[in-house]
């Protein structure tokens, strides 16, 4: 998708020479860090919209000719000045965004008349009804919601939930609201009036792939391996259900950015710019909508309206004005901030699923978040720049 991108680039710049390298996930956030800390990497790279703490001060701002705050701030939805920017200087662009919508199975939903909950007592209700129980325990499952072992992407509905709930304070989890959030979650394996998961079901994606599933919670780029897994199967996207009042969804992207030992910091920054144009990100989705599905949910504001109509990726940008985010990103393999973050708050769910109540594991949890923040968040002193 990127290619063609170079290659206009380069043309209309033959003083810039662009050599592109895809790097694996396996390890990438702490290989790269290092890179970038040794002179030895990219001038550009890519990182997850969680990441800055971890990465300020190895990234080299934005120079004010090429983006200012106020033009940064007008391009893009509000997340990505959230990600990326702090103290005034800009760190990173996006070439999209994404984050947690809600797949539904349109058999599924039509068979007991419904329509795409707009609100949590809805989902709740619908996914009753689209589940099927024998006495061996959930056969179809109204909504992959509860465990956090085979429910993929269940840190990020956590998240969501978290980030919805009136009175939450992340930095302080062993709350009355944070323990709702989490009774809430796990009610739908635990409470026989709710039930809608098991722990021993398949993963989520796979339920939902073999038509298993109703309601399924997932970024976009899940669409193209549901349509890989079974070309038949019938499902659209909605946004996520909110609870009454203001609306959050909960998002998940990656966004461009410049080493701080970059030789060539103002050119980077230029080619970025580049990327993150309106006309680059439609090049690129058009692109991308010729061998697969669609391409990635355009960053750039202006550009919501082409795709807001589409069934499957327009739930992706119509939540753009409403995403946020914190520490519960799955599938970054970042080796920090998220999966030490994760690792806390899953073994919370377990104990509550092994019948731990949930102040008790609050406690233990609070403490964990609480370490994360220190280690990752705490600014570290700016280099001396005598």
């Amino acid at each position: 998708m990127i290619k063609p991108l170079l290659a206009e680039y380069q043309s209309k710049n033959p003083n810039v020479v662009i050599n592109y390298e895809r790097k694996s996930s396996l390890n990438y956030r702490t290989r790269v860090q290092t890179q970038a800390r040794e002179g030895v990497g990219p001038d550009i790279f890519r990182i997850h919209n969680s990441w800055l703490p971890m990465f300020r001060n190895d990234l080299a701002p934005a120079p004010a000719e090429v983006f200012t705050l106020s033009d940064y701030k007008g391009f893009f939805y509000p997340v990505a000045a959230d990600s990326f920017t702090a103290g005034n200087q800009i760190y990173g662009a996006p070439m999209e965004v994404d984050g947690l919508a809600l797949f539904y199975n349109e058999e599924l939903l039509a068979g007991i008349g419904g329509k795409p909950p707009k609100n949590w007592q809805e989902f709740i209700d619908l996914a009753v009804k689209m589940t099927v129980k024998d006495e061996s325990g959930v056969k179809t499952a109204g909504a992959a919601m509860g465990t956090a072992g085979n429910v993929d992407h269940w840190s990020d509905i956590l998240g969501l939930l978290l980030l919805q709930q009136p009175g939450v304070d992340l930095a302080n989890v062993a709350t009355t609201q944070v323990a709702e959030v989490l009774r809430f979650y796990t009610g739908f394996v635990t409470d026989p009036k709710k039930k809608t998961w098991d722990v021993n079901l398949p993963k989520s994606t796979d339920m939902f792939a073999s038509g298993r599933l109703g309601f399924y919670f997932a970024p976009s780029w899940r669409a193209h391996e549901l349509r890989v897994a079974n070309p038949n199967l019938k499902f659209k996207v909605a946004p996520v259900p909110q609870l009454s009042g203001k609306s959050v969804a909960w998002a998940s992207f990656w966004g461009e950015v410049v080493s701080a030992k970059s030789q060539n910091p103002t050119e980077a920054w230029k080619f970025i710019e580049y990327l993150t144009s309106a006309q680059s990100q439609r090049s690129a989705y058009q692109q991308a909508s010729q061998i697969r599905l669609f391409g990635e949910p355009y960053s750039q504001v202006s550009l919501s309206g082409e795709l807001v109509a589409d069934p499957i990726v327009g739930a992706f940008v119509t939540q753009g004005p409403n995403y946020k985010f914190w520490y519960l990103s799955s599938n970054t393999f970042d080796n920090g901030l998220n999966d030490e973050m994760i690792k806390y708050f899953e073994d919370g769910i377990n104990a509550m699923l092994a019948g731990t109540n949930a102040s008790t594991v609050l406690q233990t949890v609070d403490k964990g978040v609480k370490q994360v923040l220190d280690k990752y968040t705490k600014p570290a002193p700016l280099p001396s720049t005598r």
